[in-house]
């Protein structure tokens, strides 16, 4: 399976990467989301260390039976060969009804066909208010970059 762009790439390959990576994570499709990556790819998110496609999908349905109306934002940090990192920043409420807003950095790293083979991900959760959401479902055209906070 070839999953386009693929390696290596340029600034507006890798921001067509970035871009549908967040597309995709919005749908909260745990299904379409594990097809981005190889079946052996490895993950470290947070303190979780996940490997191939059937755990990454598991992991993702935990998280999003938890973290409700999640809604996220990616931007390109920088690229090289076949490597990407990225800051992002999502939104979510817990079962509580607490919202939190979890910022974060990813290191990707792809092989030949443009599949997702090791994904390291850092992130720190901030409880928000619901009145200071910014992120409300997919991106729309007019959006500029992350705020810092």
């Amino acid at each position: 399976m070839t999953r386009p762009p693929v390696p290596p790439f340029t600034e507006e390959t890798a921001r067509i990467k970035v871009q549908a990576a967040e597309d995709a994570w919005n749908t909260r499709d745990p299904d379409r989301v594990a097809l981005a990556y190889t079946e052996d790819s490895v993950w470290r998110n947070r303190g979780e260390f996940v490997k191939g496609r059937d755990e990454i999908r598991e992991f993702l349905r935990g998280k999003w039976d938890r973290e409700l109306d999640y809604a996220l934002r990616k931007d390109l940090w920088a690229f090289s060969g076949n490597r990407i990192a990225v800051r992002f920043q999502y939104e979510s409420r817990d079962a509580s009804g607490q919202w939190w807003r979890s910022y974060g950095n990813e290191q990707w790293e792809f092989d030949e066909s443009g599949l997702m083979r090791r994904r390291e991900a850092s992130i720190n959760d901030v409880p928000i208010d619901e009145s200071e959401r910014r992120i409300f479902g997919p991106r729309q055209g007019t959006e500029g970059p992350l705020p810092l906070r």
